[in-house]
């Protein structure tokens, strides 16, 4: 339920200008009780929102003082009118506005416990859980890492397992860029610019950065939007940049480009993206630096070239199965492989998109990562390339799920942005945010308040992976890595359970590259060609 999008200082306004009333009135009928009375209110209200416009831990009171206590109100009944006023996310998630609770909780580092077993309908299809050891490991005191480089990069990274995913400054105001990073910072782990830039907002707070390049080529392009080389090897020499990272497709919309309308494209974001002032920045539905699978790996390793050996990979939607498959041969032709690739689900993605792009173009992410996880280990190449994975990630639960289908680390963009105090008012598009996190607007930002927020966007990261240790040591094992299909099972019927290895049968060793290759695999494989895109007649 969307506050009303009314001027900032409304609801103060009309406060004073209630109280001079009664004042007023009180003056002319001075034995008035009733208008005493009132007077009190009014200045008690007064009182409230000086407190709302000047306190630092709630966004959105200090943009919207006295009326925004009615979302709190709404927030604290359970369970009746929390379920009506606060719609759940469209994923068959039960109680989904619980996980921004555990979110918000983890966040202000309060107790995130509940009473009175799960609000899961446990025989329900599609219900799935971990399985625990009768012989539990002591929990992990060391953050979750892994070590991300290939034998032909220089620099290689050890990245914490979870990290911010792509949002980009631009879509993201720069008082919620500082607070992401700056978490990131306090945290140790990595955030990932998205493809709007590299911008003085991700620099200034001096967290490690995976710099995104996207079809824009923002921040490393030439006036006519093709890409700059001598712009990006300036930009990823900095030393915080620690992974650079080409974006083939979001899951939010794949396939489609973007737009940052131009109410959104301020003189700041004109400088960090080199596009023009007021006008919609558009990023194209496919690059130009290359357009064959071949060239794209030939662009990969100019990246890590031109970044001094450091990690490159790419970031992907998984649409035409044929498609990735002719990347994959063209590592095979070329020798050239990406130090990572993140897998991006269709249900992820925190910008706005067009309704069909939402709802049906492009692979989820579980299977999308399936996917790229066996097509690599079908190839012979899956010990030399990382895969993260990003779509709706959240828990330590979301994490291991992900590990178990192959992801090695896992990205979260939403998580961090409840953090940082987004309420899902699903006005990013509008530049009208009421807690100053998607806005460009100077009076909307001041609502975040950088030094707390990055505090939480922190103490968010520690408390995931605090519970992630204690789900892996309760499952018997000492890292997440060691998490395997057979550890998670699903409900497919009333009465029968299978386990994700039952569900996502694995390929085995270099099995694409014989004749023994299953038909499901087959059949996109002989349909791939590393010289195009297109699909083989």
């Amino acid at each position: 339920m969307p506050l009303p999008l009314q001027p900032r200082f409304i609801t103060l306004t009309l406060a004073v200008l209630v109280t001079l009333l009664f004042a007023l009135a009180l003056a002319t009928l001075p034995y008035s009780t009733w208008l005493l009375a009132g007077l009190v209110v009014a200045g008690g209200l007064v009182a409230l929102g000086i407190h709302d416009l000047t306190q630092k831990n709630h966004s959105i009171l200090r943009n919207y003082p006295i009326s925004a206590h009615l979302r709190f109100i709404f927030e604290a009944i359970r369970p009746e009118l929390r379920q009506y006023f606060f719609e759940g996310d469209k994923d068959g998630t039960p109680f989904s506005r619980d996980r921004r609770a555990v979110v918000y909780q983890r966040a202000k580092g309060a107790l995130d416990v509940r009473p009175f077993g799960t609000q899961y309908d446990v025989y329900a299809i599609g219900y799935e859980w971990m399985h625990h050891s009768i012989a539990p490991r002591p929990v992990a005191k060391e953050p979750f890492r892994t070590m991300i480089g290939d034998a032909e990069c220089a620099k290689p990274y050890s990245a914490s397992v979870f990290n911010i995913s792509a949002m980009s400054f631009g879509s993201l105001s720069a008082n919620a860029i500082r607070a992401l990073n700056g978490g990131a910072k306090l945290g140790g782990f990595a955030h990932d610019t998205g493809e709007g830039g590299y911008s003085p907002y991700h620099r200034e707070m001096g967290g490690d950065i995976i710099w995104e390049i996207g079809s824009g080529y923002f921040g490393c392009r030439n006036p006519d939007g093709t890409f700059n080389a001598d712009k990006f090897a300036e930009g990823a020499a900095n030393s915080q940049v620690k992974m650079v990272e080409l974006k083939l497709s979001q899951g939010a919309k794949p396939g489609h480009g973007g737009v940052l309308p131009a109410p959104k494209v301020s003189k700041e974001i004109s400088i960090t993206r080199g596009v023009p002032i007021g006008e919609d920045c558009i990023s194209p539905s496919q690059h130009s630096a290359f357009t064959t699978p071949i060239e794209m790996m030939k662009f990969i390793a100019e990246m890590r070239r031109l970044s001094g050996g450091k990690p490159a990979g790419f970031k992907l939607c998984i649409g035409h199965e044929w498609e990735f498959l002719a990347i994959c041969k063209a590592m095979l032709e070329t020798g050239i492989y990406p130090d990572f690739i993140v897998v991006d689900g269709k249900e992820g993605g925190t910008g706005a998109a067009p309704m069909e792009f939402i709802d049906h173009i492009g692979k989820p992410m579980r299977q999308g990562l399936y996917f790229v996880h066996n097509a690599l280990i079908g190839i012979g190449a899956r010990h030399r390339i990382k895969i993260g994975a990003a779509g709706k990630i959240i828990t330590a639960f979301d994490i291991i799920r992900a590990m178990v289908l192959g992801a090695d680390w896992c990205n979260a963009a939403r998580g961090f942005m409840f953090a940082v105090g987004c309420i899902q008012s699903q006005s990013c598009h509008t530049d009208r945010c009421p807690t100053g996190v998607a806005t460009q607007d100077p009076r909307r930002q001041r609502a975040l308040v950088v030094p707390d927020k990055m505090q939480r966007v922190a103490n968010f990261h520690r408390a995931t992976l605090r519970e992630l240790a204690a789900m892996t040591a309760a499952a018997g094992l000492d890292h997440p890595r060691e998490f395997k299909p057979i550890h998670i099972s699903r409900r497919v019927t009333a009465s029968d359970v299978v386990t994700f290895a039952d569900v996502y049968p694995p390929l085995i060793e270099n099995e694409l590259l014989t004749e023994t290759a299953k038909l499901r695999w087959k059949q996109p494989w002989d349909l791939a060609n590393p010289h195009s895109f297109r699909a083989t007649a």
